[in-house]
């Protein structure tokens, strides 16, 4: 059995690409039920009906990888690393790089702060998720002032890099698009400062393989780091490609079985304990069993977009884009939040406030309502957020009644998302449903439940 392909002869899918969930209906409180609108993609991406064929046909098969002799052992290991070899390709890969499989974005930024050399300098923009903004707590670390347009952070990142003492190891690290916003960053301008001023660069992709191309080659990075569960993969797997030597140099991310090429006994006159060598490949940072499941998953995620095409893809999620944002704009109570301003290029990432809503509130009524599925708050990205708002840190909204006068500054947003597995009708039926709730209020009543706002069901 050959598990490279439960659709080995499938053509190339027309978009929509199909995922899984896309006819799941759910209850609204107003009765009745209706098809479910997941427009939460910048979380967590639907599985590509491709990648759960394709891991299904494996399961039977499955083994532990790197670990036996047997036949289902040898044909996941296979597996695995053809799959370290298909997101190679995918991603661009130079001669030399590493493809390093993690959990998610977090770990394998955290992965890389933990191979920093010593003294090394990061440089971060404040407006980065937390998964890239957190990590470097061992490092020095100068965060960068929010940019208001793509040129300036360009100019801000070549200041900082001038003017840092003494001139060492130095990283940047940078979005390729805001999971706040959706714009898209000029990472390969960026990388170029980066380089002129002696400093490497990493791209958090988290936002944008999912929707773009992503080359580390065309690029210039020396990283790129990427989540699965955003990428239509599911099984908590995620990636970190880049440059090798120091990852090499450094101390394995996890200490165990499979990091270690050869562990000996020391002699008790020579002071007991172990002798370690660790392996000098990706396998020096990928310590105990696989998840062989994740990392096929990503892989055939990688092929299904490749296959499917990324200027269709794009051409239609900008089709999408523009939909919802148009239907945004004929709303006055509603502000739609940037950085780069209306012209920037961006993903299916759109972040906006209700004059005179509760985040959550709005929130929980598109989804009890009509059955869309959001997310509000300050999404894991909060000096952004709070400095796209104008809000204190301190303050925080309560569900129940609006969170702030008409006029007045939200405290949260709201978080519309969506991509290759979006249908027309998802985004319509958003648009209606936020000028419907802006002119007419939401049907039904909302309490406060663990600091959410829920349908009140005692009292309609």
């Amino acid at each position: 059995m050959s598990v490279t392909t439960a659709a080995a002869d499938r053509s190339v899918c027309a978009a929509p690409l199909p995922v899984l969930g896309r006819d799941v209906t759910v209850p609204l409180v107003t009765g009745g039920e209706v098809t479910y609108a997941a427009l939460d993609y910048a979380a967590s991406a639907p599985a590509l009906q491709r990648v759960w064929d394709d891991v299904a046909a494996y399961a039977p098969y499955y083994g532990s990888v790197h670990r036996g002799a047997g036949y289902l052992s040898q044909l996941s290991t296979d597996l695995f690393e053809n799959s370290r070899a298909t997101v190679a390709e995918f991603l661009g890969c130079r001669e030399g790089d590493q493809v390093v499989f993690t959990r998610s974005t977090t770990d394998s930024l955290n992965l890389l702060a933990a191979a920093l050399p010593a003294d090394c300098q990061v440089f971060v923009f404040e407006t980065e998720h937390h998964a890239s903004l957190l990590p470097w707590r061992d490092a020095r670390v100068t965060y960068l002032n929010a940019p208001r347009t793509a040129d300036q952070a360009v100019a801000t990142l070549e200041r900082a890099l001038a003017d840092r003492e003494p001139y060492g190891p130095a990283l940047v690290c940078v979005t390729g698009a805001s999971n706040v916003t959706g714009e898209l960053w000029p990472v390969k301008e960026l990388a170029a400062a980066a380089h002129a001023h002696g400093a490497r660069i990493v791209l958090d992709a988290a936002q944008l393989a999912p929707h773009h191309p992503v080359s580390i080659s065309e690029l210039d990075v020396d990283w790129v780091a990427f989540s699965g569960h955003k990428l239509y993969a599911p099984f908590g797997s995620g990636v970190l490609a880049g440059r090798s030597d120091w990852l090499r140099e450094a101390e394995p991310y996890l200490a165990g079985g499979g990091a270690s090429r050869k562990v000996a006994r020391r002699p008790k006159e020579a002071g007991g304990g172990v002798d370690v060598e660790w392996h000098e490949t990706a396998a020096r940072h990928e310590a105990g069993s696989p998840n062989v499941i994740g990392v096929y998953s990503i892989a055939s995620a990688c092929k299904a977009l490749t296959e499917a095409g990324f200027d269709e893809l794009v051409a239609r999620e900008n089709q999408l884009i523009a939909k919802v944002r148009e239907g945004l704009a004929e709303v006055p109570a509603v502000k739609v939040l940037s950085l780069f301003g209306d012209d920037a290029p961006r993903v299916g990432v759109i972040s906006f406030v209700v004059d005179g809503w509760n985040s959550s509130h709005f929130a929980a009524a598109l989804s009890a309502e009509y059955g869309i599925g959001v997310r509000d708050g300050l999404f894991c990205a909060h000096p952004l957020v709070r400095t796209l708002l104008g809000s204190d840190p301190q303050t925080q909204g309560e569900c129940g009644a609006p969170e702030a006068e008409p006029g007045e500054k939200s405290l949260n947003a709201i978080r519309v998302s969506f991509g290759a597995g979006t249908p027309d009708e998802h985004v319509e039926r958003f648009v209606r449903a936020v000028k419907e709730l802006v002119a007419d209020g939401a049907r039904w009543n909302y309490r406060t439940e663990d600091g959410r706002c829920v349908p009140d069901t005692n009292v309609a």
